[in-house]
């Protein structure tokens, strides 16, 4: 997830757990009960640390981080580094100064085709909005390599919504207000035709998620019958939204001049509501939010409302997927030291379990609501 442009400026507001109803999915019901809380620990948004001017280039990580510094230059010479804001197997993100302006770049370390592919969207995004700017504020393109995955953009001011994919705890009222606000405005844009792709197929995402056993054979029948009238009233009225595609609130940066969306590498054409489930889904804390996104995405209508279906249930059961694989990845690498651990510490992933337990929650209410929808065609 990119963070390289998550500064703090400001110090954060105290978090206040929010009352409210459960989550407004069934279009047949008014109400459903509240999902479980989980929780998640992850590494403070690494964009929050402030510039300290050291890079190390010693050692066999060092060496990575020149080669990407080489292809950064390539592209742009006057990128001065200043501080690595993070590292992983996959991308290390660079923040430096051109000229009198702070820039961030990011560098791809994976070769692997899905991740050079990712990268390539991201700033084939970029350079679309230099010509057709966005109704939502996004980081400048400052140069950019695809053949290499190497990408420099201006550094926003601004602090993160969340730190982190799943917030541990519920943010104010007004950031989600404000994030809510600037992904509609984005979804109501109309890009040129051409100028962006459709990334999700949504048939073969169902059909893989079925033969991976993430799906039930009556799913499959319910997102395939909803599928097939969203496609009839398609043929009619057009289906098609522009979405961010990742609309987290990690992805949303908050400043004095408005909202600004970082991390466009899945940005195109999907089903209508497609950010609005996805927002949804990380707002486990927040079932007043939860309610008001999901009349926001039914108020067009019956196609819409299975559109926001048909997203939701394939947000989660992604969501299900990945996190089920830390979980495992955790517990492998926890055993080896389980009978040493000190008595009464927290076992490695618990957060992650309690996360997941809330997760199949979510989901079963979303099936709810999809069985309930198809009853209505």
């Amino acid at each position: 997830m990119y963070t390289a442009s998550s500064s703090v400026s400001a110090p954060l507001r105290p978090l206040r757990p929010r009352q409210g109803g459960g989550p407004y999915l069934d279009p047949s019901a008014r109400s459903a009960p509240p999902a479980l809380v989980g929780r998640q620990r992850r590494a403070p948004g690494l964009g929050a640390q402030p510039l300290s001017g050291r890079l190390d280039l010693s050692g066999p990580q060092g060496a990575q981080l020149r080669t990407a510094l080489a292809s950064v230059h390539r592209i742009c010479p006057e990128f001065a580094p200043v501080q690595v804001l993070r590292r992983s197997g996959r991308s290390v993100l660079l923040v430096g100064t051109t000229g009198r302006s702070t820039a961030v770049a990011k560098c791809l370390l994976d070769p692997s085709p899905a991740r050079s592919e990712h990268i390539r969207r991201e700033i084939a995004a970029y350079r679309t909005f230099v010509r057709h700017r966005p109704p939502v504020r996004a980081p400048r393109l400052i140069a950019a390599d695809p053949d290499n995955c190497t990408l420099v953009i201006e550094r926003m001011p601004g602090r993160a919504a969340a730190l982190t994919r799943h917030p541990l705890q519920v943010p104010p009222r007004a950031d989600i207000r404000a994030a809510l606000g600037a992904i509609c405005r984005l979804n109501a844009w109309r890009p040129p035709a051409g100028s962006f792709d459709a990334p999700l197929d949504y048939a073969a995402c169902v059909s893989r998620y079925y033969e991976l056993g993430l799906l039930t054979d009556r799913d499959l029948g319910d997102l395939q019958k909803l599928l097939h009238g969203i496609a009839a009233s398609a043929g009619r009225h057009g289906m098609g939204q522009f979405c961010h595609g990742d609309a987290l609130l990690s992805n949303v940066l908050l400043s004095p001049a408005g909202p600004v969306l970082v991390d466009w590498e899945h940005a195109g054409w999907y089903l209508p509501g497609y950010d609005l489930a996805t927002l949804w889904s990380v707002l486990g804390d927040a079932p007043v939010a939860r309610r008001q996104i999901s009349q926001l995405a039914q108020s067009a209508g019956p196609a819409a409302r299975d559109a926001f279906l048909v997203n939701l249930m394939l947000v989660l059961t992604r969501e299900i997927r990945t996190l089920e694989t830390a979980v495992q990845r955790s517990l492998h690498d926890a055993a080896p030291t389980a009978a040493g651990a000190q008595p009464g510490a927290a076992p490695s992933g618990e957060e992650q379990r309690l996360l997941l337990r809330r997760l199949h929650d979510d989901c079963q209410l979303a099936r709810r609501a999809v069985r309930a929808a198809v009853g209505t065609r």
